[in-house]
């Protein structure tokens, strides 16, 4: 397939600048893949399509303040660092802007605490650098780092809480995974006092994720490599339910690929730690996954892709088309699909 076959037309007022008051006041569009049926509700009546028995995956990741601002060392050249995946206790994996002016060696000084020196260019403008820092990093991060807004989001974040999901807790993502952020405390609650079993994991968001389709051909696309991990708990929850006729509801695409990635032929979930470059893309055969809560995303990214292997192509873009006239929020503050 082409990247051009999954476009489709956005009007720039669509996309949501800040999230509403209420997280869980977003509006979510409802599609049943047997029947066609296509529902208009608000994100907290999700729990009149939940039943007990089911399970609801959700993906904790924290995103970390990982947007750093520095000048090359002896110059004043403004160089600006987004973190993507750590790769030891003082080396990580960046995007650096602006990339081609700085080489291996050079020395970017973020603070009189904090700097890092360039290690090696990597494919996809992926550099690799080495941190040297006094003190705890964390901490040294979260008084200097800013929170990785997506470009298309121009307006200031007033309260950073707001792009972190309730249950965030496993620091690591450049971004949030954003079809968790409609969830609140109470409508949790709600949903475990259902008889609806939570299952967490964790996949840390990093470039595999946003990374945009450069290529024609869908099949040329390379996906990077994001951590995961899931835990016995988890695994053991999942598998439980499937065998007594639950289903799994998963929360946002990251809880899809992290799934499908360590899911067998058979559907059965296995626990362990990894890296995944899955790529789900029209004609992939879902072994874990029944049902998907998601965003709506953006025009020729892989998880538009995602979100057209699980609930079809045309019938994808035509539920787009739909939320367009209707004039839904499109993207990370936007309104939520439930797909059954």
């Amino acid at each position: 397939m082409k990247t051009s076959d999954f476009y489709y037309e956005l009007d720039e007022s669509l996309i949501a600048q800040t999230p509403l008051e209420k997280r869980d006041a977003s509006r979510l569009l409802v599609y049943n893949r047997e029947t066609h049926e296509v529902e208009h509700r608000v994100f907290s009546d999700i729990v009149e399509y939940l039943r007990p028995g089911d399970v609801l995956v959700i993906n904790d990741t924290k995103v970390i303040p990982a947007r750093l601002y520095g000048v090359k060392r002896g110059t004043q050249r403004a160089v600006e660092f987004l973190l993507l995946r750590r790769i030891s206790l003082d080396t990580w994996d960046i995007i650096m802007k602006p990339g081609r002016k700085l080489k291996a060696g050079d020395e970017v000084v973020f603070s009189d605490r904090l700097s890092a020196t360039i290690l090696k260019k990597k494919e996809d403008g992926v550099t690799e650098v080495r941190f040297s820092f006094d003190g705890v990093f964390e901490a040294i991060l979260d008084e200097l780092g800013e929170m990785p807004l997506p470009p298309y989001i121009h307006e200031k974040l007033s309260d950073p809480s707001r792009y972190q999901t309730v249950y965030a807790r496993e620091e690591g993502s450049a971004a949030a995974p954003t079809a968790g952020l409609h969830f609140t405390p109470e409508l949790l609650d709600k949903i475990v006092s259902m008889g609806v079993v939570i299952a967490r994991l964790t996949l840390h968001v990093g470039l595999g994720t946003f990374r945009p389709v450069k290529v024609e051909s869908v099949e040329d696309h390379v996906m990077h490599s994001e951590h995961y991990h899931v835990s016995e708990e988890a695994a053991e929850a999942i598998n439980a339910a499937r065998q007594s006729g639950g289903r799994i509801v998963a929360v946002g695409t990251t809880c899809v690929r992290t799934l499908e990635s360590v899911s067998d032929e058979a559907g059965v979930v296995h626990a362990g730690s990894g890296e995944t470059d899955i790529f789900i893309k029209p004609g992939y055969r879902f072994k874990a996954v029944d049902a998907l809560v998601t965003n709506f995303h953006l025009p020729e990214s892989t998880l538009l892709m995602l979100v057209c292997a699980f609930a079809g192509h045309k019938e994808t873009l035509a539920l787009y088309r739909d939320a367009v006239e209707r004039r839904y929020r499109f993207f990370s503050f936007g309104d939520a699909m439930l797909i059954l």
